[in-house]
Parts: C-alpha cells; sequence; structure tokens
C-alpha cells in the first residue's frame, strides 16, 4: 500500500490536466460550432435545415449550405425558391462548387421540361471531378434529358450509372436498362454499332436476342437465361435479373377450370354480346370455320334488360358500338396474305364457361356469384362502367376485362382488351411514322369520336417523338357534298390538337435525385396548310364520306404524290365494288387481321354468318381473342412485350396490361386491294 503523501503528490500532478480538459469542453460548447460541409455526398436533411445553416454562416462554407439547400428544394419540389436561391449565389465560385451548380441548373430546368436549355449545361460539366454521388446524378440527368426515347447513348448511361448504385436504385437501373432494350425494335436494334470493347452493352444485346427468341416459350426462356448467365458472368443483369424475367420465369399458368364470361345478354348491346360469345365458344371448341347461319343468343344464366349501351367496344367500325348492320351482296375483296402469319386460336378445352347477364343485375352481385360459383377467371364486363366498377371492387378474381375504363388502373389480376377507336389511332401513329412521314393532318368527324381519336393519335405521336400534329373537322354526308358540288374541296390545313395526358405518369426516383415524368406540351395555336409541309392525311370516315373526301382533297392536291392518305377501318365495309376501290386508289387503310385475309375461310363463312355486317365479325374475331388471350393470362399480365397473332391484330401488352393491337394495314392499288408496304 502506497504511503498517502505519495497519493496526493500523484493526484496534485493530474488536477490541472483534468481542469484543463474541462475548460476547453466548456468553450467549444459556449463557442460557434463548425460542421463539416460536404456538398459533393448526398443531401439528407430538409431544405429548412440548410437555409438555416447558410443564415448563420459568414465564411466559405455559406456558399455550401448553399448548394446543399437547393439540392433539397428540389427533391421537395419547390422549384420557385430553387430559382432564388441559384440566383443568390456568388459570382465567384470554387471548381467544386462550379460543378454542383452546373448539376442543379440542369436538374431545375429538367423538372421544368426545359430539355434544350438543360443538355448545353450537362455538356459543361467535368465528370472527372465529380464524386460518386454527384457522377450518379449526372447520368440521371442525362437519363432524364433522353425524355424516355430509347438510343444507344441512353443504354451506354445506364450501363455507366448502374456500378455507382446500390439497393434498390440499382434494381431501378437494371429495370430501366431493360425497358429501353426492350422499347427498341429487332431492326433498331440489330443496326446498333458498338465498340470492340462495350462487353456488357454486347451482354445485354445478347439477353435482349435470348428473351425475344424465346417469349412465347417459359421453360426454353428459363434456360436460354441461364445459357446467357455462363456466358456473361459479369453482367450486372446476371447478377440481378431485370424484374420482367424473373416474373417470366417464375409464372404458373393461370387456371382456366371455370371461365366465367360476363356480357349484357339483354337489350340493345344483346348483339353485340352474341357475336362476341360465338366467337368465345367457337375458339374454345377449336372451331376455325364456323358454320354459315346467323348467330343466335345463347343461353343465359339470368334474364333481364340492358340499361346502357356499350361505349368505345367497337368503335373502330362505329361510334359507338351500335353500328346497323351493313347488308350487302357483295363483300369487299380483301388483300391475299402476305408475311402475314394466320391467326390462330387455342385449341379444343375442357374448360367450363359459365356465362352471366350482366343487363340483368348490378355488377356486384355477378362477380360475387362468378366467385361463388369457383370461377378461376372472369372474361368481361362488356360496359365501361361496369369495368369500371369491377377494377374498384378488389376483386380476387383474374379479370380479362372487354373493355377500358376512362382511366386505367394497374392491378395485379386485371387486363384490358378493347376494341376501341382509340387503339386503332394509336396504331395508325405508328404506321404512319414508320412510313417516314412527320406532318400528319387529322380528318375527323365533329363529334365526341373525333375528340377521342385525334387525342389518342396526338398522344402516341408526340410519345414517338414527333411535333404538333393538326386536325380539321367536317361535318355531315350533306356538308360533304355541298363543298364538292361548289368545287370548294378540302385544303390541307388545320388547328393544332391539344392532347391532354391520358394518364398522370409519375417520376422516377434513382440515386436521390426524382426524374420527372414526360410531360405534353401545349402546342401553340396556329395553322399550317399543304404549303406548310402536311406529307400525311388520315382520315376517320364510313365508306360514304370517304368517297366524297378523297375526291375533294385531289381538288386542292392535284396529283402531287408526296402526300399519303391513311383511313381507318371505319370506312371498310362490305358492298365495296371495283369502283370504290379504283376511286381509292393509292390510299392506305387498317382493318383486323381476320377481315384482311390472314384466313380466307374463316372470314368468308364468319361474313356470311353475320350477313356481311363488319361490325359483328370484329366482335366475333374480339371474342375469339379473348379465348386465346384468357389462356395466356398471366403471360400477357406479368410479361409486357409478349406477344400473339390474334384475329384482331398482333396483340402484346404494356404494363398496365391494357392489350394493344397492331393492325394489318391494305392499299387499293388499280381496283385490287393488297398489303401496304
Amino acid at each position: 500500500m502506497l504511503p498517502s503523501k505519495v497519493v496526493r503528490h500523484k493526484a496534485g500532478r493530474f488536477l490541472p490536466v483534468i481542469l484543463a480538459g474541462l475548460i476547453l469542453a466548456a468553450c467549444s460548447g459556449q463557442g460557434p460550432q463548425t460542421s463539416t460541409v460536404n456538398i459533393q455526398g448526398p443531401a439528407t436533411a430538409s431544405s429548412a435545415y440548410y437555409l438555416q445553416q447558410a443564415q448563420q454562416s459568414s465564411d466559405d462554407s455559406k456558399t455550401d449550405w448553399q448548394l446543399l439547400a437547393i439540392r433539397a428544394l428540389l427533391k421537395e419540389g419547390k422549384y420557385p425558391e430553387a430559382t432564388q436561391q441559384l440566383s443568390q449565389l456568388p459570382q465567384q465560385l470554387s471548381e467544386t462548387q462550379q460543378q454542383e451548380s452546373l448539376l442543379l441548373k440542369a436538374q431545375l430546368l429538367i423538372a421544368q421540361q426545359k430539355i434544350k436549355e438543360a443538355e448545353p449545361l450537362l455538356a459543361d460539366v467535368k465528370t472527372g471531378a465529380l464524386s460518386k454521388d454527384q457522377l450518379a446524378r449526372f447520368y440521371s440527368l442525362q437519363i432524364a434529358s433522353a425524355q424516355g426515347r430509347p438510343s444507344l447513348s441512353l443504354l451506354r448511361t445506364y450501363i455507366a450509372q448502374e456500378p455507382l448504385l446500390t439497393g434498390s436504385d440499382h434494381q431501378a437501373n437494371i429495370d430501366a436498362t431493360w425497358q429501353a432494350l426492350t422499347q427498341m425494335s429487332p431492326q433498331e436494334a440489330s443496326n446498333l454499332v458498338i465498340n470492340a470493347d462495350e462487353n456488357v452493352l454486347q451482354g445485354w444485346l445478347d439477353l435482349l436476342a435470348v428473351w425475344r427468341a424465346n417469349t412465347q416459350d417459359a421453360g426454353m426462356l428459363k434456360s436460354g437465361i441461364k445459357d446467357w448467365q455462363t456466358r456473361y458472368p459479369q453482367n450486372p443483369a446476371a447478377k440481378t435479373l431485370p424484374t420482367q424475367l424473373s416474373q417470366m420465369q417464375n409464372y404458373t399458368k393461370a387456371s382456366t377450370s371455370i371461365i366465367a364470361l360476363l356480357l349484357p345478354m339483354n337489350g340493345q348491346a344483346q348483339v353485340f354480346a352474341n357475336a362476341i360469345q360465338k366467337g368465345f365458344t367457337d375458339a374454345k371448341n377449336g372451331v376455325s370455320a364456323p358454320a354459315a347461319q346467323p348467330a343466335a343468343a345463347q343461353p343465359a344464366a339470368t334474364d333481364g334488360t340492358a340499361s346502357t349501351q356499350p361505349a368505345a367496344v367497337a368503335g373502330s367500325a362505329s361510334d359507338p358500338i351500335s353500328a346497323p348492320q351493313q347488308q350487302a351482296a357483295e363483300a369487299t375483296p380483301q388483300a391475299q396474305p402476305q408475311s402475314q402469319p394466320a391467326a390462330t386460336a387455342e385449341p379444343a378445352s375442357n374448360a367450363q364457361i359459365k356465362v352471366y347477364d350482366t343487363s340483368s343485375q348490378p355488377i356486384e352481385q355477378v362477380m360475387q356469384q362468378a366467385q361463388q360459383d369457383g370461377a378461376t377467371l372472369v372474361v368481361g364486363p362488356l360496359l365501361k362502367s361496369n369495368v369500371e366498377k369491377v377494377a374498384n371492387s378488389q376483386t380476387p378474381l383474374n379479370v380479362l376485362a372487354l373493355n377500358e375504363p376512362e382511366t386505367i388502373q394497374n392491378h395485379p389480376n386485371i387486363c384490358y382488351f378493347a376494341l376501341s377507336p382509340e387503339d386503332e389511332a394509336r396504331d395508325a401513329a405508328h404506321h404512319i411514322w414508320d412510313q417516314g412521314k412527320r406532318e400528319p393532318l387529322l380528318l375527323v368527324p365533329r363529334s365526341g369520336l373525333g375528340d377521342r381519336v385525334t387525342n389518342a393519335f396526338a398522344q402516341e405521336w408526340q410519345t414517338l417523338g414527333g411535333g404538333t400534329v393538326m386536325q380539321q373537322r367536317f361535318g355531315s354526308t350533306a356538308e360533304l357534298k355541298q363543298g364538292i358540288n361548289s368545287g370548294a374541296g378540302i385544303s390541307l390545313s388545320g388547328t393544332p390538337v391539344n392532347a391532354a395526358p391520358a394518364q398522370q405518369q409519375q417520376g422516377v426516383s434513382i440515386a436521390g435525385l426524382t426524374i420527372p415524368a414526360p410531360q405534353q406540351s401545349t402546342p401553340e395555336a396556329v395553322s399550317t396548310s399543304s404549303g406548310g409541309g402536311v406529307d400525311a392525311v388520315y382520315i376517320v370516315s364510313t365508306q360514304d364520306e370517304l368517297q366524297l373526301i378523297k375526291p375533294m382533297i385531289a381538288m386542292r392536291t392535284g396529283s402531287r404524290s408526296n402526300i399519303s392518305l391513311y383511313a381507318s377501318s371505319r370506312s371498310a365495309q362490305a358492298g365495296a365494288g371495283p369502283d370504290f376501290r379504283l376511286e381509292m386508289d393509292g390510299l392506305q387503310f387498317s382493318d383486323i387481321p381476320l377481315l384482311s385475309g390472314s384466313n380466307p375461310g374463316l372470314m368468308q363463312q364468319t361474313s356470311k354468318s353475320f350477313n356481311n355486317d363488319y361490325s359483328l365479325v370484329r366482335l366475333y374475331a374480339m371474342g375469339m381473342d379473348a379465348w386465346t388471350l384468357a389462356n395466356h393470362f398471366n403471360q400477357m399480365r406479368q410479361s409486357p412485350g409478349y406477344t400473339l397473332d390474334g384475329n384482331t391484330g398482333k396483340l402484346s401488352a404494356n404494363t398496365d396490361c391494357v392489350i394493344n393491337r397492331k393492325l394489318t394495314w391494305n392499299q387499293y392499288r388499280r381496283g385490287e386491294i393488297a398489303p401496304a408496304n
């Protein structure tokens, strides 16, 4: 034991040290605390916090706090405040501050949809001076400036960004890269010229080829992906598959042992329901050429009367669906099938079909009854109002709705299949774009149909990268006759289509940066004419109207061949003789494959069965395709890009499982109908 004297001596030696430490601690608590400011790292606090720090700082860190505050303001969507703070930045900035300022200014412009103004700022960024966090944001801004249009440059940007991301951001990058690839046509993908050292990009392209070669066979696709992963073990997608491919590998076929077919079997809509039901049951039974007899109403589960007519179901032939039957002795000779795969239906099945009459009781009760009866899949309903109710019902059943609601709701168990004029207009936009036309004019009736067609066409046109779409409305047949008698003709001029967005798209957040969804710009109120560059005219009219419209266009344009004419299937009806076909020389028109010669025997028998009423033939084809889609429900629901050759078109589904139809395009040539080039 040490003497007490020694202990007192050691304590006396330590006392000054302890007192000094306490004094220093007190000083540090009373004086200003210096926080580390890192503008090259993540900004996780609120804009209010950063602005407060900037106000309390008087040294060089004040600008850094301002830059962090601007980042937070942009993240919070407070663009006016961000603009104000950007304007208050000092003129003299360090190199690091200058690079961050360029990123923030570009981000603000992109958020305001000022892409062209943002591009020069991004070009001035020195990527070598950026941190890992800044570099990920820089690539996100480049991706946002591409506005969803797939290109080689966009693919390279995704690939460059991928190593910088982790967690959900990394998966989002993988999925976005895959989406950009799948949005390219096979020809666009094959035409890409890449460098010899771009191994990652080559791997992605090979994965795309594997997917396209095996989309129809899940087993082959799974085997192909496994082989691809062996060949490209270092590819980021080999370690983390795109979500779509993971789902395709793991999907199970939807049960179709009991199918509930929901149709209005009484009232005004009964004739249309009968045509759909006949097509559905014929396809179920493996019938390729139905007996030549009128379709009869099938026994329904219950009786009742329809209170409303279906909306926008067969609008490609007429609007609304209730088109009068076209009695004609001579059916329109159709184009001979060339390089057109024959439309097929699923072979005969043992599935049980139960028909439920939606015109006799509320749709909620019908759905409940179908579920109680053990239905594993619902096909229908047909009326738009009923489809909206089913979409809002949170039903656990798989549903292939035969119409689209006004606002599409993405449910994992619902797909939407409709024959609508909007669907046809979107297909026309693609066809006209693919033919190299860039200045379209829409000639449509002054009606709700005209509104819907112009809106759908313009939206799709702008998605493809096109500019302003022009429109011109026409009135009744009597008005058209008046115009042709006066020799006025039709001037190829119009007013801009102010397309309302179909749905509010959500922005995407990657690397802590929210990329705003592309917005449709509102065109200025200007007009153009044939002298201003119109090179394509899309006409939505009846056959009688088209017989007046085409010569009226010729009155004003003469024999100029640079203006191509296109028409919807609304004008394709039975009874068009050789005189009509000669008058329409050069005009291209769209229609479903069944009425375009993909299956001549089935077309002939079906047309006769429905007294040459093409609107009912189209609904019959819809019923056949509904059976095929029902048997591939999970593939369509889980695998965007999955395609089927149907009687109503080449069928594919988008991410909301809205079934899109690529139609067949034909052309009148010297009195004959031939496939359009």
